[in-house]
């Protein structure tokens, strides 16, 4: 097998039709000037027609023709190794889509063949529950009558199915009781459907990747490409819903010894990533620590008393949790429950359901794995108890089955809790809860309010020891705001006293029936604005209907959601509120900025592998998916970038040339000279600012960044802060200054930008 280039850092392109293979190869040059050294691509095989993300693969066999085929990844890997770049592929281990079966040929032979078909096997159906359903009709008694049978096929509007052989004959209606799946109101997916799914989104259904054959089948094509060095990396989507995570890991790096391989395994404050043969996340862990690290801990006492006087409500961030994640449990996986209580024989059917969801809803963690999740199981049984003491005998019952790792109960279980959390609290509570929402993120806690820097320097130095190899990031497809808008919102900690006389007055000017809901959204307006109408409508309707309190996706209230859009258009539209906000907006922007700049520097030069997520070299806006997904223009990046080459040290404004300027030569010098980046030693500051300075040696390269800057600001700056640094000469790469001497004061350093990225002077210069 080729050796495989381990990456040194990655930049994330969303591959899709609208942005295909070629285009995707067009940025190869731009890349190698950015100073990444490796392409990380959305899934490549084959998706459901029209998919805009990938991860809906329907045909593992070959490319996805939507984004140019075979052809097209040979043309990208021929872009790529003409300007030394590298590659990492998404693959999605866990399901398949089936939204289009007729796209799906396994999927289609199960439909028509059932329990018969060569790749029964292949879907996690219950095939003792009867006939797979299939929840595609309307929520209507008659919706079977517009069944219509159109060349050889069973038809319902645009859905297509197969017709098992010999069961043509007859009405629509006829043929369709004949054959081995039975479609279904979409209504009553969340409680009866027989097949696992992907959360709680019917048209993923879960592959069983722990049978060899399934796994060979899937994993062939991106194996080869493993085996040819044509990938030097693999991100694994979803591991928590598989049925053996740490197996099906070792069997993958088995088959790719050489690769780069990282999970996209989601850690709880805390919580340590397993023992896998991997080399680590897919950084929300990172993510967590580096955002924290700009906000003001001291604030939370504000920001809780606020919350609590906008919503009346004093619950607490784990009383809420455990609301969302029982109703995520019972509701919209109450199929998976099901299932699973059907495991419990020993208990009645009811009481087995509400032990199960209680422990699904008390558990700590994504999913435990032995056997340290035996600790998270006690845990679980020990809220679940206090919680519902009604329960004791079914939760006795339950766990003891729970903690035999052979039990097939124990086995399933673990993928619903995973399921739970996600729904629970990533889909729903983020929401709900809008205290203060630069924390609601993916692997972030915010119950967990602010990382101080000396915390934050015990999990850099962790890292390096442990994982020195696991991605680190602050934007994916996946976060529920962009890096730039928690960075601005981070501001807020610093006034908390001047944001809730600010939002106390927005808010009676122009209130909304759900305080909490209201209270979210001007957070995401002031961390967003500048924002398109249109794209602030569709944040607010998608984030409503998640929080599922006055409207939901099931049953969107037209009054509420009504009221929520003619609060978005008055931010518009209304004149006074207009021009309040503009100019609440400019007071806190470049402090924002300032947090923008640090985070990334923080983020990029850290322990780990960093990842850029596509067009975030620049101020980036985005909201939640499908916002994060829009078309970058790498064109006016390019040209900034050349600029900055030819010598233009940019202002810190609007334009964000100066985040280029950070990315691309911290980038270029981890490349360039990778021994500088070998360590992690925090170094301290000295004098009276020394806590609104973050700064770290890598073993060569040391990286200074400033925290709460308006903070630093209203108490005169940096004064006689100084920084002490472990050699005599270095050049800050972004200025070009070089400083002699173990004391530099941060006044100077620091007077151009917010952010320094010191090297040895005979190491810089290339890179600078």
């Amino acid at each position: 097998m080729p050796d495989t280039p381990r990456p040194t850092s990655t930049y994330r392109v969303q591959v899709r039709p609208g942005f295909d293979l070629d285009a995707t190869a067009g940025l190869a040059g731009y890349l190698a000037d950015l100073g990444v050294t490796h392409l990380y691509s959305a899934p490549l095989l084959t998706a459901t027609p029209g998919s805009q993300h990938g991860y809906d693969v329907v045909d593992h066999r070959a490319v996805n023709p939507e984004v140019g085929g075979e052809a097209g990844r040979q043309r990208l890997l021929r872009a790529l190794r003409a300007a030394g770049l590298g590659l990492v592929v998404d693959i999605v281990p866990n399901h398949a889509g089936v939204a289009q079966p007729a796209a799906n040929p396994a999927w289609w032979d199960v439909l028509r063949r059932g329990r018969d078909s060569a790749y029964a096997g292949w879907f996690d159906i219950d095939w003792d529950r009867g006939r797979l359903l299939l929840p595609v009709l309307a929520d209507d008694p008659a919706a079977l009558d517009d069944l219509k049978v159109v060349d050889g096929e069973l038809r319902y509007h645009e859905h297509r199915f197969p017709i098992a052989d010999g069961t043509a004959d007859g009405t629509p209606r006829e043929v369709h009781d004949r054959q081995p799946y039975e479609l279904v109101s979409w209504r009553r997916g969340d409680a009866e459907l027989t097949y696992r799914r992907f959360f709680a989104v019917s048209d993923l259904a879960g592959l069983r990747v722990e049978d060899p054959a399934v796994f060979a089948a899937t994993h062939e094509l991106v194996l080869a490409w493993a085996a040819a060095g044509e990938v030097d990396g693999i991100r694994v989507d979803h591991p928590d819903g598989l049925r053996d995570p740490a197996g099906y890991l070792a069997r993958l790096r088995a088959a790719a010894p050489a690769v780069w391989l990282v999970v996209e395994k989601i850690l709880e404050y805390g919580e340590e990533l397993p023992d896998w043969p991997v080399d680590g996340t897919t950084g929300y862990d990172a993510l967590a620590a580096v955002t924290g690290l700009f906000v003001d801990g001291e604030a939370e006492g504000h920001f809780t008393a606020l919350d609590a006087r906008i919503t009346g409500r004093h619950t607490s961030w784990e009383d809420l949790t455990h609301a969302t994640k029982l109703e995520a449990a019972t509701r919209l996986l109450s199929a998976e429950l099901t299932r699973l209580a059907t495991l419990a024989p020993d208990v009645a059917t009811d009481d087995a359901r509400a032990a199960l969801a209680e422990l699904a809803a008390a558990f700590p963690v994504y999913r435990g794995y032995p056997p340290h999740g035996a600790r998270y199981l006690a845990a679980a049984r020990s809220e679940a108890g206090r919680r519902r003491p009604d329960l004791t005998g079914a939760l006795d019952a339950v766990t003891r089955r729970l903690r035999d790792p052979e039990d097939e109960l124990a086995r399933r279980f673990p993928q619903l809790t995973g399921a739970v959390m996600a729904k629970g609290v990533e889909d729903t509570a983020f929401y709900r809860w809008s205290r203060f929402v630069a924390l609601n993120e993916v692997g972030g806690s915010p119950a967990h309010f602010g990382t101080p820097p000396a915390e934050f320097h015990r999990f850099a130095a962790a890292r390096q020891v442990r994982w020195p190899a696991s991605m680190t990031t602050v934007s994916t497809h996946d976060t529920k705001r962009g890096e730039d808008v928690r960075a601005r919102l981070a501001v807020l900690s610093e006034l908390p006293g001047r944001w809730s006389e600010q939002v106390t007055r927005w808010m009676g000017r122009a209130p909304l029936p759900d305080p909490a809901f209201a209270h979210l959204l001007w957070q995401t307006a002031v961390g967003a604005w500048p924002v398109e109408r249109e794209r602030l409508h569709a944040y607010a309707e998608k984030a409503a209907r998640e929080a599922s309190v006055s409207t939901s996706w099931a049953d969107p209230d037209p009054g509420f959601e009504d009221a929520m859009h003619a609060l978005v258009d008055a931010l518009y539209d209304d004149p006074a509120l207009h021009a309040e906000l503009n100019a609440f907006v400019a007071e806190i922007t470049p402090a924002g900025w300032s947090n923008s700049l640090s985070q990334k520097l923080v983020q990029l030069s850290m322990p780990g592998v960093p990842d850029t997520y596509q067009g975030t070299e620049l101020w980036d806006n985005s909201l939640v998916d499908p916002d994060n997904r829009r078309p970058v223009d790498f064109a006016v990046r390019r040209d900034l970038l050349a600029r900055l080459d030819a010598g233009w040290r940019p202002e810190v404004d609007a334009g964000g040339a100066a985040k280029l300027l950070v990315v691309s030569r911290t980038l270029r010098l981890r490349r360039d000279r990778p021994e500088l980046f070998t360590g992690y030693r925090p170094v301290p500051a000295h004098g009276p600012a020394a806590r609104h300075a973050v700064a770290f040696d890598r073993g060569g390269a040391v990286a200074v960044a400033t925290r709460l800057p308006l903070t630093l600001a209203r108490a005169g700056g940096w004064g006689h802060t100084i920084v002490s640094l472990p050699v005599n000469a270095v050049t800050d790469l972004f200025t070009g200054r070089v400083y002699s001497g173990g004391e530099v004061p941060l006044a100077d350093l620091l007077a151009t930008y917010p952010v320094a990225l010191l090297a040895p002077v005979a190491e810089s210069v290339e890179a600078a």
